[in-house]
């Protein structure tokens, strides 16, 4: 029973460390008035996974971090494209 239980621990601890966080910024040509990356961003943070999220007007980029193991950039653009403001991952 002990080393079922030290085999099941070190293979959780192996799995986590696979995981990883990326940044990955999205462009929103929408946002046309200075309260929209505020909706952007709270569309955003909804997302699982996601931990850090920077949205400018200026240059109407959402800069995203995000646990890669939880959700990806199609999901990121979804969540935008629901709030009313569709994006595009920027090469």
């Amino acid at each position: 029973m002990k080393k079922l239980l030290i085999t099941t621990l070190l293979l959780i601890s192996s799995a986590a460390t696979f995981a990883k966080d990326v940044t990955v910024t999205l462009e929103v040509p929408s946002m046309d008035c200075i309260t929209c990356p505020i909706t952007v961003e709270k569309a955003l943070e909804r997302v699982k996974g996601v931990k850090q999220v920077e949205v400018t007007f200026e240059n109407k980029l959402a800069v995203v971090t995000f646990d890669d193991e939880i959700t990806n950039p199609d999901v990121l653009k979804k969540a935008t494209k629901n709030a009313g403001y569709p994006s595009l991952v920027k090469s």
